[in-house]
């Protein structure tokens, strides 16, 4: 498995475990008190730095186990991740969209917050899906 197929696999994990994080945490506030009054700002800004501290250090662990592959690329890997990139940033336009809808219709904060949020978590967890697949069946050929 080449570092680009262990990146694809961090990132794909550290994006749903994230976000499942925050759920979980704005969920338990939410059985007291209503969705906007919980802590969400501070649950999103925590689940999302502890998401990027984590692939950062799993990214470097894996390097260390595995030091011979570590920051090697080949134009296999180039278009793959290419090929991931461009479904992930599908997501985020979409995301921006719905949150710029959100805004014209004056919705809460909170809402606009967690479409931008959702936007971010399924382009990271989609684009990596997209990549792992490519490394296990090859690129589509369309």
């Amino acid at each position: 498995m080449s570092s680009e197929e262990k990146s694809a696999w961090v990132m794909l994990v550290v994006s749903l475990a994230g976000y499942a994080t925050y759920l979980v945490i704005v969920a338990a506030q939410a059985a007291s008190v209503s969705l906007m009054e919980t802590a969400w700002v501070t649950a999103m800004l925590w689940t999302i730095g502890g998401g990027i501290v984590a692939g950062m250090l799993l990214n470097i662990v894996l390097g260390i186990f595995s030091p011979k592959d570590a920051g090697r690329k080949d134009q296999r890997d180039r278009e793959i991740t290419r090929f991931g990139d461009s479904i992930g940033q599908s997501f985020v336009i979409i995301g921006g969209v719905a949150a710029l809808i959100l805004a014209m219709l004056e919705a809460p904060y909170f809402w606009i917050a967690n479409v931008i949020y959702l936007a971010f978590v399924l382009s990271a967890f989609l684009g990596s899906i997209a990549r792992v697949i490519a490394y296990r069946r090859g690129l589509p050929t369309w």
